[in-house]
């Protein structure tokens, strides 16, 4: 009796509770799986890019890999950024990510970085005007994986806003999705090679049928649309900017000596100067003022092209 009290007591293997569960395949089915998601956005997901930027692109299958939600989600990429996504009737939770050099490079290409001045983005973090880049292609994504599956109701994909992986919280849904797969492919935009990663739970995808839809059923919208739409994103977002103003010169002697209390003369006598720049980058020439109880400056003249301004500003 007590031995088999002690095997009532000892808690199922995690791993036959899912796959008994139906939260685990077997490796045969997953590869088989991931293969048709890679094959539909392969198929797919070019055409939908062009069709909405007028750029052309490659798209390639890299592979899958199975595990936990949050062991996948651990693995993405330092310099990839990724969005929350939920599915009403279909999946409550999944992830999508991406390599950040391809908004970097979409963003300079649509705001009209000539072929030739394109390079391989360094590897750094997305700037939020980036992020809002990000956005749209993470729907591109999402809209192409509704497009294969068969949703009740004909509910369409809800993204959160895009963050740098790095910042991104987990939430409580993720923490019990249990066993997922995650499906890389990669997007090549010449020169530039980033990759997706689709992260989904495994209970939701072995009940799934990837029926890839009839061709030029998604994605309509005219480049030009699209091109108004990410320049309008830019507009809209938040930049930081800084004002320098020239102080009198001042010995080193001087400087060392001074202390709480002590003032230092603006350079110019009458209309003092002053830059406003953002990431290091000089727009504008201005005056300083007052107005009221703030301080203030007058815009006198613009250093920079409007599309030389949003260009600089992309990585602010």
């Amino acid at each position: 009796m007590a031995d088999l009290a002690r095997k009532i007591e000892t808690p199922m293997d995690p791993i036959v509770l899912a796959r008994l569960t139906g939260g685990l395949g077997d490796q045969k089915m997953l590869n088989r799986l991931a293969g048709e998601i890679g094959a539909l956005y392969t198929d797919f997901l070019p055409d939908v890019f062009e069709s909405e930027t007028g750029l052309p692109i490659e798209v390639s299958y890299q592979g899958c890999e199975s595990g936990l939600f949050s062991d996948l989600v651990s693995r993405i990429g330092s310099n990839f950024s990724t969005v929350d996504v939920s599915l009403r009737n279909w999946c409550p939770h999944f992830l999508i990510a991406g390599g950040n050099s391809l908004a970097i490079s979409l963003m300079a290409t649509m705001l009209g970085a000539l072929p030739e001045e394109i390079d391989v983005p360094e590897e750094r973090p997305l700037s939020k005007i980036e992020l809002d880049a990000a956005a749209l292609i993470f729907s591109k994504v999402a809209g192409v994986l509704r497009s294969a599956i068969t949703v009740p109701g004909g509910f369409e994909p809800i993204l959160s806003t895009p963050v740098n992986h790095p910042d991104r919280v987990a939430g409580e849904l993720e923490k019990a999705a249990g066993f997922a797969l995650a499906v890389r492919f990669s997007i090549k935009l010449n020169p530039v090679e980033s990759d997706i990663v689709l992260i989904v739970p495994q209970k939701t995808l072995l009940k799934t049928r990837i029926t890839p839809p009839k061709s030029g059923s998604i994605g309509n919208r005219a480049s030009k649309d699209w091109a108004d739409h990410l320049t309008e994103q830019v507009r809209r977002s938040h930049v930081m900017l800084e004002a320098r103003i020239q102080l009198t010169p001042l010995k080193l002697g001087t400087i060392a000596r001074l202390a709480v209390g002590d003032v230092i003369p603006f350079f110019d006598e009458e209309d003092v100067h002053v830059e406003v720049a953002a990431n290091g980058h000089e727009l504008y020439a201005c005056e300083f003022g007052r107005s009221g109880q703030n301080y203030t400056v007058r815009i006198k003249d613009n250093t920079t092209s409007d599309e030389e301004l949003l260009r600089h500003l992309l990585k602010g």
